[in-house]
C-alpha cells in the first residue's frame, strides 16, 4: 500500500517537531507520494523561514517522494470532503492531500490528530 505525506507531517521532520521519529522511519518504507499542493505548502513555510526559492526544491527531494499534480479528479473529491470535514476545520491542503489518498488506495500519514476521527481513510497520526 502506497503512503500519502500530510504537509503537517513532513514539516515535523523539517523542524524536528513532535512526531518527527515516527514520521522518518514511515518515510523509510517505499511508495510515499505527497500532493504538489501539499509541496507547495512546505515550501512556502520553507521560504518564510528564510530558504531560498531556488533552495527548496534540493531540500524537499531528501525526502524521496513522488509530488503528485493536483488534478480534476482529485480537486472534486477535495470539494466533496469540504462539508464532510468541516467538523475538523481542514484545509484546502488538507483535503488535497486525503483525496490523493482516496484515488490511489493510499494510506496517510500527518501530525494532525483530528485526522484520527474521518472515517473512510486509513490515518497514521504521528503526534498525539
Amino acid at each position: 500500500m502506497s503512503t500519502v505525506y500530510d504537509a503537517s507531517a513532513l514539516l515535523a521532520v523539517i523542524f524536528s517537531e513532535p512526531g518527527a521519529e515516527s514520521a522518518i522511519e514511515l518515510l523509510s518504507q517505499a511508495g510515499g507520494l505527497v500532493s504538489a499542493v501539499n509541496w507547495s505548502e512546505i515550501g512556502a513555510s520553507l521560504v518564510e523561514r528564510g530558504l531560498e526559492p531556488q533552495d527548496i526544491a534540493r531540500e524537499l527531494s531528501a525526502f524521496g517522494l513522488d509530488v503528485v499534480p493536483f488534478d480534476e479528479e482529485q480537486a472534486n473529491l477535495a470539494a466533496a470532503l469540504r462539508p464532510v470535514t468541516r467538523s475538523i476545520a481542514l484545509s484546502l491542503g488538507d483535503r488535497s492531500c486525503l483525496a490523493l489518498a482516496k484515488v490511489r488506495a493510499a494510506r496517510v500519514v500527518t501530525a494532525n490528530p483530528g485526522w484520527a476521527k474521518l472515517e473512510g481513510f486509513s490515518v497514521i497520526v504521528v503526534r498525539g
